[in-house]
């Protein structure tokens, strides 16, 4: 079993760099480590292949938890055991478990099968839609999420506590440009956008392999380069006074349709 080492000062390094990780994209993309808190999402990470740097435990974790800590100390390379009242302070939830694993990030996505049917992601903001997205698209079977570079990072806890653990299974393709991205794999790609400016309105027609639905910024929508860009307009026909959807509602319904 691994060989856990007490930490008691909070300046330690690796204390300041999880609360550091818990707050900062740059220092994640930075460090390419990221943050899983609770033993449920850390073993699901470690039965996906992510890699653990460090196990952190709280003292009273350590002594309920034993077979279960013994289990994820196999996908670690450093444990490290810490007084509850410290665990408490680099934790990023209310009620902490006395487990958080310090992970690296992926070195490899899965290649994309130009047959496959895809959400797409432009410039999404909130993590938390990011996290329902992804859980929707794992359940109905959605080949992937293709998302921009100015959209929030997936690595955050709020979105990974959001996704449950999907962001770690579904297949993630990052890009700077998504119409780029789409001409360069050779998918066709559909902009969700607002109902009176459609090609489409969806259920109207068939998704196909090798399709991809574009969904935008929560507040802006698509950007008009992305618009200009994409094979078709397509939009949710909407009654009552309602504007507009949640993008993860919005998303949950294109996707419904895409794999219909």
């Amino acid at each position: 079993m691994l060989e856990f080492t007490e930490i008691k000062a909070k300046d330690n390094r690796l204390i300041k760099l999880v609360t550091l990780l818990q707050k900062s994209s740059k220092a994640r993309n930075g460090n390419r480590l990221f943050v899983l808190e609770g033993l449920r999402i850390c073993k699901d990470a470690a039965l996906c292949g992510v890699e653990f740097d460090t196990i952190i435990v709280s003292k009273s974790a350590k002594s309920k938890l034993i077979s279960e800590i013994e289990e994820l100390s196999r996908y670690a390379k450093k444990g490290v055991e810490i007084s509850d009242d410290l665990f408490k302070k680099i934790s990023d939830t209310v009620s902490p478990q006395g487990i958080i694993a310090v992970a690296e990030m992926p070195k490899v996505t899965k290649p994309l099968d130009r047959r496959g049917r895809y959400i797409a992601l432009e410039n999404i903001a909130d993590p938390s839609n990011i996290g329902a997205i992804a859980r929707t698209a794992e359940a109905l079977g959605v080949s992937g999420m293709i998302i921009s570079g100015e959209s929030c990072d997936v690595y955050s806890p709020k979105a990974l506590r959001a996704s449950m653990g999907t962001l770690l299974r579904i297949p993630l393709y990052f890009c700077d440009d998504i119409i780029n991205f789409s001409a360069d794999n050779s998918l066709r790609v559909f902009a969700a956008v607002p109902v009176d400016t459609a090609d489409f309105k969806i259920g109207e027609f068939r998704f196909a392999n090798g399709d991809a639905v574009i969904i935008g910024n929560e507040a802006n929508g698509l950007s008009d380069k992305t618009i200009a860009g994409a094979y078709k307009t397509v939009t949710i026909n909407m009654r009552g006074k309602a504007e507009s959807l949640n993008a993860a509602s919005a998303a949950a319904i294109a996707m419904w349709e895409l794999l219909r």
